[in-house]
């Protein structure tokens, strides 16, 4: 594995964010999640395993990953220009693209407006609503720019962060419905991933993300409309121990006949819970 160092211009804005390049073959993009303990380093288990047929980009989003961040405007619009930006320096076309949780909708969305970029897509748990909206509902979406807002103020946010990623939350989270294996969440583990929330400026993705600011459609019928003519085909990976409202929106999107599905193991980190299964299930699609 290297990692390399990708030098992007964003939101008018100069930054560097690392990637890994793992294997030999036919180019593979992997985008991890997007959440409070989202980076690169969780797509590496699953690179490791495609990595005797494909060589693998995996980068870290903007506002994401276990380094300082760089502060870039965190929006829909922003995540699809990282994106664009990504494939004009480096353009493949790629065999394959993968992407997981809420990364998924804007992978699907750079494939239609990158025709032949990709030969094909595979998305792992997909996701197009986050966490507060999930639970609470749309309706309250004023509340949650509220709360964003609380979360980005100085002093009185960061202690309101602190609060939401101590290691009680952190690991009530994952054992809820991020992994289907509770015994897998281990203090080294937990220890892991607080080490990705204590990043420098790390709240602001966080805040972004819970609160449905990086939704990249508001409703069901809009992430259907992202799956239209001149998409390469699409995998679904789904996983059986999804949490509920997530995992009826997956078989909502499997009945629809866009996707074609393959149900796995693992919940919502799937492909880093169960990187053999995930990447088993890519492989034998080929």
């Amino acid at each position: 594995m290297e990692t390399q160092v990708l030098s992007l211009t964003l939101a008018g804005r100069s930054l560097t964010l690392p990637a890994d390049r793992i294997g030999e073959g036919p180019p593979a993009l992997l985008l991890p999640a997007l959440s409070s303990i989202a980076t690169r380093e969780e797509m590496r288990p699953l690179a490791a395993r495609l990595s005797a047929r494909h060589r693998c980009l995996v980068p870290d989003w903007p506002g994401f990953g276990a380094q300082p961040r760089a502060r870039v405007p965190l929006a829909p619009d922003t995540l699809h220009a990282f994106l664009d930006a990504l494939l004009d320096k480096a353009p493949g076309p790629y065999a394959l693209g993968v992407a997981a949780g809420h990364a998924a909708g804007y992978l699907v969305a750079a494939a239609a407006r990158h025709p032949g970029a990709f030969a094909r897509l595979v998305l792992v748990a997909p996701t197009w609503r986050g966490p507060l909206p999930t639970a609470m509902g749309e309706e309250r979406r004023p509340l949650f720019a509220r709360l964003r807002r609380a979360v980005e103020a100085p002093v009185l946010g960061n202690l309101l962060y602190r609060f939401n990623v101590s290691t009680p939350i952190v690991s009530r989270m994952m054992q809820a419905h991020v992994y289907a294996d509770r015994t897998r969440v281990t203090p080294a583990l937990l220890a892991d991933k607080r080490r990705v929330t204590h990043q420098p400026r790390a709240r602001f993705g966080t805040a972004a993300f819970v609160t449905g600011g990086l939704d990249p459609v508001r409703t069901r019928d809009d992430f259907f409309a992202l799956f239209g003519p001149g998409l390469p085909p699409v995998l679904m990976l789904q996983p059986k121990g999804a949490p509920r409202r997530s995992g009826a929106e997956m078989t909502a999107l499997g009945a629809s006949g866009l996707v074609r599905t393959v149900a796995i193991p693992g919940a919502l980190a799937a492909h880093e819970e169960c990187p053999e299964a995930v990447a088993a299930a890519i492989l034998s699609d080929a």
